[in-house]
């Protein structure tokens, strides 16, 4: 079995990019959310088309503040992580798991009706793109050379030989 190759500085660099624009996205997401007063996930809740009873439970009056306040910190928590390069495994695993549930609640399945979107998809749209990259984010971690987690990452001390 081969060892494996160390990432060029451009493919580090490309998965750099790929991690900041998903941070920027989460982030104003977030922001946007956090900032509309009338904002609420209920509407998009109660219209989910897949595990109905599932999303309704979450839209119910004793669940969706406490769902739309969960929505938005989970969208600034990645956003953040994602930009300062801090903590983005985990950052990536709640933003792939929000992803899935916005997904599930209007997946662009044959025979379901088309829940809110921007165009016309079956099966993959952008939020099952989205979580695809963040597992590539996952597994290609890259805050040790671009981000906080630099000055946190344990370095090897060079011993003398005796």
């Amino acid at each position: 079995m081969n060892q494996p190759t160390s990432l060029t500085s451009s493919q580090t660099g490309v998965l750099v990019l790929l991690r900041l624009l998903i941070g920027w996205h989460f982030l104003y997401e977030g922001v946007i959310k956090l900032y509309s007063p009338g904002w609420t996930a209920k509407g998009y809740l109660l219209s989910a088309t897949y595990m109905e009873s599932f999303f309704h439970w979450l839209a119910g009056e004793s669940m969706i503040s406490t769902i739309d306040t969960l929505n938005i910190a989970a969208l600034l928590l990645v956003g953040v992580a994602l930009i300062l390069g801090f903590k983005t495994q985990l950052a990536s695993l709640i933003g792939i798991g929000l992803l899935l549930l916005y997904y599930f609640a209007h997946p662009p399945f044959p025979g379901y009706p088309l829940g809110p979107a921007e165009g016309s998809y079956w099966i993959i749209n952008k939020n099952l793109i989205e979580a695809a990259a963040l597992l590539v984010i996952f597994l290609f971690p890259t805050s040790e050379a671009f981000g906080m987690e630099r000055f946190f990452a344990k370095k090897e001390i060079p011993t003398q030989p005796n």
